[in-house]
């Protein structure tokens, strides 16, 4: 295995030789010559450095990647290797002979007390496979042919030999070592083949669709071996402690080696994730440009939105802690270091959100918008949107079902922010809007409320799942919903009633909406924050519910933009409110 492991450290170390070289092209030598010359030449040959610098990425990535499956596979056959040292030490030590099909010969086993005549030696082979080798089979004389559990005459050995039942556990013990190193060989060797540079490289949009595939293929090839060595089914926190205690080549290596796993697991730190995402936003551009189905041709469209400013410059910079092309897309963005922030928000988007060019656009500006508000009162304040759950479309809008499957992963988000942050006590605030406070109401519903969460802001809510504001484990004082006038969402009608369905306001005294009672209703018992009314649909030019989406925009409903902005910052105690239904 040291052959194995050395190998490994060696393409560690390549990969990280290459990307010492990027960050040399790019800063001592691009930069330097964009800053200084102007001339048409200059100009050429930045294009030619931003060639080489493509092409030492390629070359760290691909790299990175070989070692992580090389180190996989020796980590893994560790294991099988061991357990067949220990049955060939233990054979030699009985003084029994392997064969090279694995089989084990035996001594006799001195006289039979019945008969008299010697007992013979003879051979046990194991039981659970077939192997290939250059002697022959136990009757047929086939090379390669081993009928497991059967004897040299073809039939089950029934024998008074002492020595028979050990040799044949240890034969055992070795088919199944081999066995299992078989499955572990064929596993990795796939992905390891196709870890190769095409003849005549040029790295280009088809070469990082090429890598998005082997990172897809390497991950699932090592996840077994990923098991041993990240705490998947620990907590965030645990995750935390187990990247704090990792080296820094460690480090580099998993982020070369499985940047899609670490890109998105909650616990390790905002930075690391946001320098791998970075990189795994391009494969996946790449990846889906080369797919014309609808949903991919969407996706694009919304990942090319967010890499657009990922590299223009904001004030607070922005974040990418995931991103995923499964179901409707993953995508999580932050304005603000939730790290090192007093301060940290988490809003949850609903109804019809998926991973599109509306998203990129408007859905995160949201998040940027409260991160503006709230730099207003302290600058050290973060605001997230997150988008790791595939929101209802109009037809599934009734059903609870995307919200239990998305609770539990904001949960464990929210736990990630939490372990991650550097400051001693953090203000945490979850925000859902529309369908996203049902996933925020039902992750706070659950034991011990959401992790972190100090306040619950529910905007244009159809309900949380709870009938009162004290199910959301952080206090009633601590629970504050919007409602505009305009808004038909938080207008919806109650499941049932005396005469049928019907608005929740005239429902007032149940004050029930499809997911428990109305947030803002005086029996649910949150805070009410003011919001105007905002944009009447359809006639304001803006669409079917311009209200709907508007809580965030400072020009569409001021009132309400303030009030979370003061809410996020930890000001709640200066909101301004409005009554109850």
């Amino acid at each position: 295995m040291s052959e194995l492991s050395d190998a490994a450290d060696g393409w560690g170390a390549a990969s990280r030789h290459a990307d010492n070289a990027r960050e040399r092209v790019d800063g001592e030598m691009s930069a330097a010559l964009a800053k200084t010359q102007d001339s048409e030449s200059a100009k050429a040959a930045v294009g030619r450095l931003k060639q080489l610098s493509n092409n030492y990425h390629y070359i760290k990535t691909e790299c990175g990647l070989i070692r992580g499956a090389v180190d996989g596979l020796a980590s893994e056959l560790a294991a099988p290797r061991s357990h067949l040292h220990e049955a060939l030490d233990e054979a030699t030590a009985l003084g029994y002979t392997v064969n090279e099909n694995g089989s084990v010969g035996y001594p006799s086993g001195g006289k039979n007390q019945v008969t008299g005549s010697e007992v013979p030696g003879g051979t046990a082979y194991g039981q659970n496979g077939r192997f290939d080798s250059s002697s022959p089979g136990p009757s047929s004389g086939e090379k390669g042919i081993y009928q497991p559990g059967l004897s040299e005459d073809g039939e089950y050995f029934k024998s008074s030999n002492p020595h028979y039942a050990r040799a044949k556990e240890i034969a055992d013990r070795i088919t199944n070592a081999l066995l299992s190193a078989q499955e572990i060989d064929d596993r990795y060797s796939g992905p390891l083949k196709e870890l190769k540079a095409a003849p005549g490289l040029t790295v280009d949009t088809k070469t990082w669709a090429d890598v998005a595939s082997d990172i897809d293929s390497v991950g699932s090839s090592a996840f077994p071996y990923l098991k041993e060595k990240i705490p998947f089914d620990q907590a965030p926190a645990d995750r935390a402690k187990w990247w704090n205690h990792l080296t820094e080549e460690q480090r580099q290596e998993y982020m070369a080696a499985f940047p899609e796993v670490i890109g998105n697991l909650d616990g390790v730190p905002a930075d690391v994730r946001d320098e791998v995402n970075r990189e795994n936003i391009k494969f996946l551009i790449a990846k889906l440009e080369g797919q014309h189905d609808g949903r991919s041709q969407s996706q694009l469209e919304g990942l090319k939105g967010i890499q657009d400013k990922l590299e223009d410059a904001s004030n607070p910079p922005m974040f990418l802690l995931g991103v995923g092309d499964e179901g409707n897309g993953r995508a999580i963005v932050s304005y603000g270091n939730p790290d090192t922030s007093r301060n940290v928000s988490a809003y949850v988007p609903g109804l019809g959100t998926a991973l599109d060019g509306e998203f990129a656009d408007d859905t995160v500006r949201r998040a940027f918008q409260t991160a503006k508000g709230a730099y207003k009162y302290d600058q050290s304040s973060a605001s997230i949107v997150w988008l790791g759950y595939d929101a209802p479309g109009a037809f599934e809008v009734a059903s609870t079902t995307d919200a239990e499957k998305g609770a539990p992963a904001y949960r464990s988000f929210m736990a990630g922010v939490q372990a991650t942050n550097e400051n001693k006590d953090p203000h945490i605030t979850a925000i859902g809007h529309s369908y996203g406070s049902l996933v925020v109401g039902t992750a706070a519903r659950g034991h011990g409320g959401i992790p972190g969460v100090d306040d619950i802001v529910l905007l244009g809510s159809p309900g949380t799942g709870a009938q009162s504001a004290g199910e959301l484990n952080v206090g009633r004082g601590h629970v504050f919903a919007a409602s505009a006038g305009n808004d038909p969402v938080s207008w919806l009608p109650a499941k049932s009633s005396f005469l049928g369905p019907v608005p929740a306001v005239i429902n007032s005294e149940n004050a029930e909406n499809y997911f428990g009672r109305d947030p803002v209703s005086r029996k649910f018992g949150a805070t009410r924050i003011e919001s105007g009314d905002g944009p009447l649909p359809l006639f304001s030019g803006e669409g079917t519910t311009p209200a709907h989406s508007g809580y965030f925009d400072s020009d569409r409903n001021p009132s309400a933009a303030e009030n979370i902005a003061r809410i996020v910052a930890g000001r709640s105690d200066s909101v301004t409110t409005e009554e109850s239904r």
